[in-house]
């Protein structure tokens, strides 16, 4: 885009203004304020669309040349007013443009990570930077507190992390000085005639800034505040450059209307990953806090809340004489409401199964009907299994009774053999005026493991659910031997054989590359806005010795 005197000043038309968003019209007024346009019956050069008359016409005509004399070196083209304005509009409507794709993709993530990654993305085009980071401290205190870096490892930004808060202009934004807007911060080249104890320095620079800049490569920063009207300061933001340089004015324009933007979309992405970390700590709450040790049986779980939070529970409770319950289920639908009805539904259980729970199917037919009865409109899965107690009297191995109500079968597995229990079909709870279905019963082998789960880890596959039924079999068949007698290690190889790499429930081994991070943000994003995948998954592993 040229660069015009500022004399010459642009008129821009309201209605062309408010056809965009985002703070356009603030845009156009800043980078070039409109003027009126004077009559065209002045007597002096008229103005036209706000051209000041002081730009020099170009002539229309040309003066002879004498004949036959050699030609005048062309003289250079002076641009006329109309290539101006056109010129100055262009570069407007490419600087809107811009914003207004930036704000879109923006508006398109969906929770607080993969908006603080587009964020990061979207600035450091706008100042023409390759690296950044972005630090969300919230002056309310109540979280959630991170740091997100572009291009930059985690051990990049724990250097950056060691650098003082007051050594830096967005630690200073961090720490709410009052004088601390940000802005532009270059390292200035070591000077040979510098005083001593400066460490080569003409300037002041702390001793820590000046070895993580060297380490990591970078010679200029530029950082700005992020602050909300409704929640106030939400943390700081700032993009790195390899030599020093600063954004130009353009630049800085643009990059402060997409962060006042962008500052009021991330508190409404704070707002929304508090309610989620509320809704996931009651969830967990309502869940056991640890499981029963009882002999001759070894316990794991896994329990992954959803992106809008859901119903899905586990339970395993010690019961008279020495025998084991087991239980899992899922309420259907999503949010507080489900997660309540959950915890309703697992406690009324265990009242259920310390009375009468050498009869599953009893179990499943008294929750059945007090489902009826209060929630008439809200339909649950279930499956309850008793274990008999250690050493029975007829010196056979231990033996399980199971009842489910339209719940997934559990999965029997071993060294020599890995197979779904045959459960007999039935509706869930509450769908029919009268549940009843028989119990199975199964003897697990010394060293088998049985495994419940809810059908989330099969919904969130995305396959078709044979096909999951059949992921989830090669998964358990494939448990390698090492592992076979350790079910919270069997549990996370499920989670990572069967969902996708992507998926948030898959347990990292060892440290996340910044890539597989932002996938994982990316995947939990689109489960919420679409809907998809957004069931809760829960593993329940008991090893029979």
């Amino acid at each position: 885009m040229l660069d015009i005197d500022p004399r010459v000043r642009v008129d821009v038309d309201s209605l062309m203004a408010a056809q965009h968003d985002l703070g356009v019209c603030d845009a156009i007024w800043r980078i070039a304020p409109g003027g009126k346009a004077d009559a065209m019956s002045a007597p002096h050069l008229p103005k036209v669309a706000g051209i000041d008359s002081a730009v020099t016409a170009v002539p229309q005509t040309a003066a002879p040349t004498p004949a036959r004399t050699a030609p005048a070196p062309a003289a250079a083209a002076v641009p006329g007013p109309s290539t101006v304005i056109q010129d100055r509009l262009a570069g407007m409507v490419s600087d809107l443009t811009t914003l207004h794709e930036l704000t879109e993709r923006l508006a398109r993530a969906c929770d607080l990570d993969s908006s603080l990654q587009e964020f990061l993305r979207a600035g450091a085009v706008l100042v023409g930077a390759r690296r950044g980071l972005i630090v969300m401290e919230p002056s309310d205190g109540l979280g959630p507190t991170t740091t997100i870096g572009l291009g930059l490892g985690r051990a990049d930004l724990g250097h950056i992390e060691t650098i003082p808060r007051a050594a830096t202009s967005y630690g200073r934004i961090l720490d709410g000085l009052p004088d601390a807007r940000g802005g532009s911060e270059v390292l200035p080249e070591p000077e040979p005639d510098a005083a001593p104890g400066s460490g080569g320095y003409g300037t002041p620079i702390d001793p820590r800034h000046r070895e993580v800049a060297a380490r990591l490569g970078y010679a200029a920063s530029y950082a700005l505040p992020l602050a909300a009207e409704a929640t106030g300061r939400l943390g700081a933001a700032v993009w790195l450059y390899d030599e020093q340089a600063e954004p130009s004015e353009r630049q800085r324009d643009l990059a402060g209307l997409y962060v006042r933007h962008a500052s009021e979309h991330l508190a409404r992405m704070v707002e929304v990953e508090r309610s989620r970390s509320r809704l996931a700590t009651v969830a967990e709450e309502l869940l056991p806090s640890r499981l029963p040790r009882i002999p001759g049986v070894q316990l794991a779980a896994r329990h992954h809340t959803g992106p809008r939070g859901g119903g899905d529970w586990y339970d395993a409770l010690p019961l008279p004489e020495g025998a084991l319950g087991l239980a899992v289920g899922s309420v259907t639908g999503a949010g507080p409401s489900a997660v309540a009805a959950m915890g309703r539904l697992r406690a009324s259980l265990r009242a259920y199964a310390v009375m009468e729970g050498e009869d599953p199917v009893a179990v499943l037919s008294d929750l059945e009907l007090l489902l009826r009865l209060t929630e008439p409109a809200r339909c649950a899965t279930a499956l309850f299994a008793y274990c008999e107690p250690a050493g029975s009297p007829d010196g056979q191995g231990r033996k399980i009774v199971l009842a489910g109500a339209g719940h997934t079968p559990p999965l029997l597995i071993g060294e020599h053999r890995t197979e779904y229990v045959e459960t007999t079909l039935s509706a869930p709870l509450g769908m029919l005026s009268c549940w009843e279905a028989p119990s199975v019963e199964i003897e697990p082998a010394p060293g088998e493991t049985v495994l419940l789960y809810t059908d989330g880890l099969l919904r969130r596959t995305g396959d078709p659910m044979d096909r999951a039924y059949a992921r989830l079999h090669a998964a358990a068949a494939g448990v390698p031997r090492g592992i076979r007698d350790d079910p919270a290690a069997l549990c996370d190889h499920i989670l990572r054989a069967v969902l996708p790499a992507d998926d948030p429930a898959v347990a990292p081994v060892g440290p996340v590359p910044a890539p597989a991070a932002s996938a994982a943000s990316a995947t939990t994003a689109a489960m919420a806005a679409t809907g998809d995948g957004v069931e809760d998954i829960v593993l329940l592993a008991a090893r029979f010795d």
